[in-house]
């Protein structure tokens, strides 16, 4: 079970290092503004993490099995030989190094991302103002211009 357990978390890493490639290709295609690619790199991001969250779940399942009162791996450290215990805690701490990878740079896609939209936002803004008619009486209700009255109704001969 312990090998089992050591696979799971070598396949978590591989897992991790792909999502960190992954996250810097989506941060890659959006300083190139390339809006298709990066939806793309985010289908596969979104199902890589269902993947990983999988794993995770799997995971504590065997764990659970091996210690009923366990909630973690380091909390098996006890029932390992110290070979494999050094395996699993160098496991685990490449596996957190990249976690916290994965975290940073996904701050950093979020941050152009947002910023990315707030610029869209604001040139749509500008351009609605400036396509915007400034007279708001210049149209009728009809969407055709109005016809304003002149004062002059009596020279062209209305009453």
């Amino acid at each position: 079970m312990f090998r089992l357990i050591e696979e799971n978390l070598v396949r978590q890493n591989k897992a991790m290092m792909l999502l960190f490639f992954l996250l810097e290709e989506e941060f890659s295609r959006l300083m190139k503004n390339l809006p298709q690619g990066v939806s793309q790199i985010e289908l596969s991001i979104q199902e890589l993490m269902r993947q990983i969250g999988h794993e995770r779940v799997s995971l504590r399942g065997m764990v659970a099995e091996l210690a009923p009162g366990a909630a973690r791996v380091r909390d098996l450290f006890l029932m390992m030989d110290d070979e494999l215990k050094s395996e699993v805690e160098s496991l685990l701490e490449k596996l957190d190094v990249t976690e916290q990878k994965c975290g940073v740079q996904a701050a950093k896609n979020n941050e152009m991302a947002v910023a990315l939209f707030d610029q869209s936002k604001t040139l749509l803004e500008y351009m609605h103002n400036q396509i915007k008619p400034k007279n708001t009486s210049a149209y009728a209700a009809t969407g055709r211009f109005a016809q304003a009255p002149s004062s002059a109704r009596l020279l062209t001969g209305r009453m």
